[in-house]
C-alpha cells in the first residue's frame, strides 16, 4: 500500500489533502498524535483511532499519545491521583493492543500544560476566542452536559497541545473536527504553524444502527468484555443484509469489519459447515460487504466471524487488565 493510502486509510476527512500528501512524501521523523481522556478501559471508540496510529507507525511516523489528565480533571473525571492511575491502565492496554512501544511517546498533559509559557498562550487564546466559538468546538465532545467554564477552556487547551507537543499531524474522531478547525484558525494568531488533521469515522450504535456507539449510553465493546460477553453483544447487533440501510441508519457490523478487522488482518475466514456452502475467505472488505448484500453471506455468519476476530484483537488488552487488577 502506498504511504499516502496507508496514512489516510479509513479516514472520514483529511484536512487538508495537500498538506497530508506532503507528509506522506517524507514521513520519517514526522509526529502524529491522539489525545485521550483517561478512562481506564479501552473500548472500540479508542481502538478506532488506535488503528489509525498503528497505520501511521507502519508508514514511518512517530506517534504521540497524550494522556490528558488535566483535560480529564477539567471534565470532572476525578482527582489527579485517580486519573493518573487509570491513565497507566490505558497505556498498558494500548501497548497490548499493538502500538509499537519503542515508537510511541506517552505524555501526560500535566507535564507541560501547567508551565508558564503554555498558561500565557492559553490566556491569549481566551482573549481571542468568543464564548460561542469555544462552546461550538466543545459541543460534540461535551454531549448533553450543562456547560461549565472548564468546558470552554478544554478546546483551547487542545489547540495549544498541537503546538506544544511539536506535532506534524493531529488525529481524532470526527467529533474532534471543530476543535481542529479552531486550532487551524487560532494557532497562526499566536505565531504558530497550522497542522493538518485526520478524522476517523463515528461507528453507529451497535444495537440500533443509529447515532454513535457510546460507552456511556447503549452497548459498546471494551477490553473488559469476556469472550462470551463480546459474542452476546455482537450477536444482538443490528445487521440488515445491506451496507446502506434506509434513512439515517448504518450497518454497525459492516462498519466494525471495515474499520477494525480488515486493517488488522490480511485474511478473514468465515467458517461454515459444508452443507451451508463451506468456508468463505476474504482479503478485502468490499467483497465481504457485497456478499452480505447478495445473500452469499448470512448476517448470522457475519456476526459470528466478527465476534471471533474482535475477540482476538482485544484479548491481549483483556489479559493486561486482569494482570493490573489482580
Amino acid at each position: 500500500m502506498e504511504t499516502y493510502d496507508l496514512i489516510t486509510r479509513n479516514a472520514e476527512e483529511v484536512v487538508t489533502d495537500e498538506e497530508v500528501r506532503e507528509l506522506a512524501d517524507e514521513p520519517d521523523g514526522t509526529r502524529a498524535y491522539v489525545g485521550y481522556e483517561p478512562s481506564g478501559v479501552l473500548h472500540l471508540g479508542h481502538l478506532l483511532t488506535a488503528n489509525k496510529l498503528i497505520d501511521l507507525q507502519d508508514a514511518g511516523m512517530e506517534v504521540v499519545v497524550l494522556l490528558a489528565d488535566v483535560h480529564a480533571y477539567l471534565n470532572g473525571k476525578g482527582t489527579f491521583e485517580e486519573i493518573r492511575e487509570t491513565a497507566e491502565q490505558m497505556k498498558a492496554q494500548f501497548i497490548a493492543y499493538g502500538l509499537d512501544e519503542d515508537n510511541t511517546e506517552f505524555v501526560y498533559g500535566s507535564e507541560f500544560q501547567l508551565d508558564e509559557d503554555y498558561t500565557l498562550d492559553l490566556h491569549e487564546l481566551e482573549l481571542a476566542t468568543t464564548l460561542n466559538r469555544a462552546q461550538r468546538a466543545m459541543a460534540e465532545i461535551q454531549g448533553g452536559e450543562t456547560a461549565k467554564v472548564s468546558h470552554v477552556v478544554y478546546p483551547l487547551m487542545q489547540t495549544l497541545d498541537i503546538e506544544y507537543l511539536d506535532l506534524d499531524l493531529a488525529v481524532g474522531g470526527l467529533d474532534q473536527r471543530k476543535v481542529h478547525m479552531l486550532a487551524r484558525e487560532e494557532l497562526p494568531e499566536l505565531g504558530y504553524d497550522v497542522r493538518p488533521a485526520l478524522h476517523t469515522p463515528i461507528v453507529a450504535d451497535l444495537t440500533s444502527g443509529e447515532g454513535k456507539m457510546s460507552s456511556s449510553e447503549g452497548v459498546t465493546i471494551s477490553m473488559e468484555d469476556s469472550t462470551e460477553e463480546l459474542e452476546e453483544k455482537v450477536n444482538s447487533a443490528f445487521c440488515p443484509p445491506t451496507r446502506d440501510p434506509e434513512g439515517d441508519l448504518e450497518n454497525p457490523v459492516l462498519e466494525l469489519f471495515e474499520y477494525h478487522v480488515f486493517p488488522r488482518f490480511d485474511e478473514i475466514v468465515v467458517e461454515r459447515p459444508e452443507e451451508y456452502g463451506g468456508n468463505l475467505t476474504y482479503d478485502d472488505y468490499e467483497t465481504l460487504a457485497a456478499d452480505l448484500e447478495s445473500g452469499d453471506l448470512h448476517p448470522a455468519d457475519a456476526k459470528g466471524t466478527l465476534a471471533t476476530y474482535l475477540d482476538e484483537l482485544i484479548a491481549p488488552g483483556r489479559e493486561k487488565l486482569r494482570e493490573i487488577r489482580s
